[in-house]
């Protein structure tokens, strides 16, 4: 009797073992998918920084030409705030994006 109820037992923590195994291989799976992702976005996320950041040299050299103080308009703009504003680098990305069109906008005003 004590044997039988021992292997009953015994069998229920393998059955628990052979289930947290399997989820515990979707779960590797999942974080390899999510790890595969993030070195995407990341990548494609590099990839618009470049652009904008080309971008806003050309409309300041563009600006420029026109006479435009880049400065002065920047701080004239009424951009929108974000999270990264408290952090510095995310602030001059932002304002780029927003600014650059505003630059562009009066310059070809003039």
């Amino acid at each position: 009797m004590a044997l039988g109820g021992t292997a009953k037992k015994l069998q229920k923590v393998i059955d628990a073992a052979e289930q947290l195994y399997s989820k515990m291989n979707e779960v590797i799976e999942r974080v390899g998918k999510v790890e595969k992702d993030l070195e995407k976005t990341s990548g494609q996320v590099d990839s618009i920084e470049r652009e904008l950041a080309e971008q806003r040299a050309l409309v300041e050299a563009l600006a420029e030409r026109q006479g435009v103080d880049v400065e002065e308009t920047l701080a004239a703009a009424d951009l929108p705030e974000t999270a990264a504003d408290e952090g510095g680098d995310g602030d001059e990305a932002s304002a780029d994006g927003e600014d650059d069109g505003a630059g562009a906008t009066e310059a070809a005003a003039e």
